[in-house]
């Protein structure tokens, strides 16, 4: 009888709730699962905000939001590519846009309602873009990652006119070049570059490590006129190893080693042994033979053509040259002819051909990478056409 009576009362209040139009139930007929979706939202809203270096340092499990650029797309614990994505279902994400080492990168996985608009595989123009997002830290392809994320949004995404590739410091850094043209932009960018800390020629052996490291093997980098990847720790003057190789030959003013123009990183890169001995101060120039250990590079008496992917990166490093060593405080005047066998004068040919491989061999991400890296951890300068390549038609 208990039980029929209480069943009535019920019955009597639901039906008194539905005729007086009552929009709440009496408290002890609210059910739970209601309180936990309104306070749900509250809990995403005093979310801890992280960067990637804190989110890799902190795989526990928590949910935080992370906020980095895209710089690529994970496919197995070392390895990130960098274009030709395969498919929509990561992100590599990094606190500068120009990061490739995977210790310094967030793996973050990608639910299936955000693929069609942040995987890059359908979106390959979101690379450099700044993301926010909200997940649970927790190892991703066995690596610090971002894993079910409930948020992903773009940082600035309103800003049309933002270069993802050219952060909004970079604009500081050139403000006193801005709107100058020719001689007017030269001397300013000089001005820019002038002023770094000179490495000794010791100190160039680790920072070559370092700059110029194998994205995709951190024991290794990528020696520049054959490509080769090869042990960091295999340099020397023995066939095979790699040493320290001058772009602008330093015999080309006399400048050997020396501080300065002999110990510039903008300009210094790892060389297989023989094929910087057959290089030694030739101008550049297209021509000649194939190298026996460089096929793709081209020589004879009185030049050397690298190959076509590195041409660019060639031009820009003795377009930045002629730039920062100006004569002035007394370092040695540097400047590019339209010649070669130039030899021990203070010039570098060929100017016309250079200028053509800069144009046909556009700025890549390596250059990019490499040019923050000198910036942040060694000279504290950056070469002005990596940044901004339109100055050299502007110039020359």
């Amino acid at each position: 009888m208990l039980k029929l009576n209480h069943s009535i009362n019920l019955l009597i209040v639901f039906l008194a709730f539905l005729l007086t139009g009552c929009t709440e139930l009496p408290s002890n007929s609210i059910s739970q699962p209601d309180t936990v979706q309104k306070i749900q939202p509250n809990v995403e809203k005093n979310l801890e905000n992280l960067s990637v270096k804190e989110a890799m340092e902190n795989q526990d499990g928590r949910m935080v939001r992370v906020s980095g650029y895209i710089v690529g797309q994970p496919i197995s614990e070392s390895n990130i590519v960098m274009d030709n994505y395969s498919n929509n279902f990561s992100l590599a994400l990094a606190d500068l846009n120009t990061e490739q080492d995977p210790k310094h990168i967030l793996y973050v996985q990608i639910p299936s309602e955000f693929r069609h608009r942040f995987g890059l595989q359908s979106n390959p123009s979101l690379k450099g873009k700044k993301l926010s997002l909200t997940g649970n830290l927790s190892l991703y392809f066995s690596h610090p990652g971002l894993k079910s994320p409930s948020e992903i949004s773009f940082i600035n995404e309103d800003d049309k006119n933002e270069d993802p590739k050219n952060p909004p410091e970079l604009e500081v850094y050139y403000a006193s070049a801005s709107g100058k043209k020719g001689d007017d932009l030269k001397k300013a960018l000089h001005e820019i570059i002038d002023n770094h800390t000179e490495l000794s020629y010791k100190d160039v052996w680790d920072a070559l490590r370092k700059t110029d490291e194998d994205p995709n093997n951190p024991n290794n980098v990528i020696l520049l006129y054959s490509g080769r990847s090869q042990s960091k720790y295999s340099n020397g003057g023995d066939i095979d190893d790699w040493n320290r190789e001058h772009v602008w030959a330093k015999s080309h003013g006399d400048f050997g080693t020396a501080k300065g123009p002999g110990t510039d990183l903008h300009h210094i890169r790892p060389t297989d042994v023989t094929i910087n001995s057959s290089r030694s101060n030739l101008d550049f120039d297209s021509g000649g033979l194939p190298h026996p250990e460089a096929p793709l590079t081209f020589y004879d008496q009185d030049s050397w053509e690298p190959r076509d992917s590195i041409k660019g990166d060639v031009a820009r490093m003795l377009f930045y040259m002629s730039v920062r060593y100006e004569g002035d405080n007394e370092e040695i005047d540097l400047e590019l002819n339209d010649i070669v066998e130039n030899n021990h004068n203070p010039f570098h040919g060929k100017q016309s051909v250079l200028l053509q491989w800069h144009n046909e061999d556009p700025v890549d991400d390596s250059e990019r990478r490499r040019n923050q890296i000198i910036y942040e951890q060694y000279q504290g300068n950056r070469n002005p056409f990596i940044d901004h390549p339109e100055w050299i038609n502007e110039m020359w």
